[in-house]
């Protein structure tokens, strides 16, 4: 199958095998083509270093002697001038010697003659058959020096150079494909992995995780995507939920309200006392609709941590306080007592709406739950190191086993409760949530037939 132009696979390849043959161009660019350019320049500076270490020590004691040495030392020959005589030559058997050879460019006479203080000349030795380099320099008046070095035959240096070359390309080549062949497959089979379970998770799939690779920067996007991935999966759930609840607690009110209208408009509509009866029960359910709807839509809202806390200070005292104030009209319509016992500022930091969301739920499921005497007790325990707030009824009860599900929606510890219920039956649910929110410690205490203590704990700062 023909790789596609734009895989990543096979750019990765591709580029790889491309850097692979710059470098071997570079190669043969360095090693065959400019070799011969770059020896001549590299004894070029040679010349001229051999030059400078002559004339720095021109002077000395056993003067000659030290030249042979330099000569020897370089692979140079040494040449010495004065008022046209050779007063000093290094080695006559040095490759680089003109000296003495005849039928070659009287390289010595031109340059005397010159204004020159130094030239450079590149001369065919015939007795050797090589190039030798010539580098000339005035060194004082009527004294010249001249350096030389032969230029032997790089033809046959190039030419070894040049075959090792070629099968040094050929494995190179080959090795460079198999390389690259498995680092593409390394760098883009985990991203196409990843690829794929992407596409799933776009259809709706969240039950899947991204797998890590050898691969930093891979691991870390698997590991966002496993976090988008458990975000939606919390998204969706919440979705569903929603959905389930609307459906499952709009059901009641919605059939109630079209039966006592059809009632109305069928049989009561003369009947002026039952018809103002039935609109009652209508205005009723519609309320409790409303606060339905409000209380799954703030349940949905704390579940998916879409409005952050608004932590401020605040004196706890006076928000129980207020809060028991709204339950006047069921202490003189229904009996109830709701006691509290006042205490002194109490300051503790949390959100204040939320928290006063955990307190009108928790009192009312105690309004719900208590027993004949309708008694309701709030309890605040203040400590070093914690407030704890209790709500306390005196109901029958919980048995142990069910403690565990009373925090879930719906659920009915007595499921003959008969008492008119204020709320909507997810309160606990939302006090959870809230609490967990906050990282608040929280529970319950019941014995049975001696009622039931619900608690959360404020902890205090440092």
């Amino acid at each position: 199958m023909k790789p596609k132009r734009s895989n990543l696979k096979y750019k990765i390849w591709l580029y790889l095998i491309i850097f692979s043959f710059s470098i071997l161009i570079l190669l043969w660019l360095f090693q065959v083509i400019f070799l011969d350019t770059y020896y001549k320049w590299y004894k070029t500076k040679e010349l001229i270093r051999t030059s400078e270490e002559v004339v720095a020590n021109s002077g000395t004691y056993n003067y000659e002697e030290k030249l042979d040495e330099i000569a020897y030392n370089n692979g140079v020959c040494i040449e010495l001038v004065e008022n046209n005589k050779l007063v000093y030559l290094s080695n006559s058997f040095n490759k680089g010697c003109l000296a003495n050879i005849k039928d070659t460019y009287n390289y010595k006479t031109d340059f005397i003659t010159s204004s020159n203080t130094s030239s450079r000349y590149t001369i065919k030795n015939p007795q050797y058959n090589n190039q030798t380099l010539i580098l000339a320099f005035k060194i004082g008046d009527n004294r010249h020096m001249f350096v030389s070095a032969s230029l032997e035959p790089l033809d046959a240096t190039v030419t070894i150079i040049r075959s090792q070359l070629f099968y040094i390309t050929l494995l190179v080549i080959l090795l460079s494909l198999i390389v690259a062949y498995f680092i593409s497959r390394l760098i883009s089979n985990p991203i196409i992995k990843i690829n794929k379970k992407a596409s799933l998770m776009a259809k709706g799939k969240y039950d899947i995780k991204f797998e890590e690779s050898e691969i930093e920067e891979i691991n870390e996007l698997a590991s966002t995507l496993n976090y988008a991935c458990i975000e939606l999966s919390k998204t969706e759930d919440l979705r569903r939920e929603l959905l389930a609840n609307v459906s499952h607690d709009l059901k009641t009110p919605l059939t109630m309200i079209k039966a006592y209208a059809e009632l109305i408009k069928d049989v009561t509509h003369k009947n002026k006392e039952k018809m103002t009866n039935n609109l009652n029960i209508i205005i009723e359910e519609t309320d409790r609709l409303n606060l339905l709807v409000n209380d799954i839509l703030e349940l949905s809202s704390i579940k998916s941590n879409s409005v952050p806390l608004n932590i401020e200070q605040f004196d706890l005292n006076e928000l129980i306080k207020s809060i028991i104030k709204r339950y006047d009209i069921w202490v003189e319509r229904e009996k109830y007592q709701i006691q509290y016992q006042e205490t002194k500022e109490i300051l503790v930091k949390a959100d204040k709406k939320r928290l006063e969301q955990v307190m009108y739920n928790l009192i009312n499921n105690a309004i719900n739950y208590t027993g004949e005497d309708k008694t309701v007790i709030i309890k605040v325990k203040n400590d070093e190191t914690k407030v704890r707030i209790e709500v306390i009824d005196t109901g029958r009860g919980i048995e142990q086993e069910e403690i565990k599900y009373i925090w879930d929606k719906y659920y009915k510890v007595d499921k003959t409760h008969s008492r008119v219920q204020v709320g909507t039956g997810i309160g606990l649910s939302i006090v959870k949530n809230i609490l967990i929110l906050h990282n608040f410690n929280y529970g319950v205490e019941s014995k049975i037939n001696h009622g039931t203590t619900f608690y959360f704990e404020i902890p205090k700062e440092n």
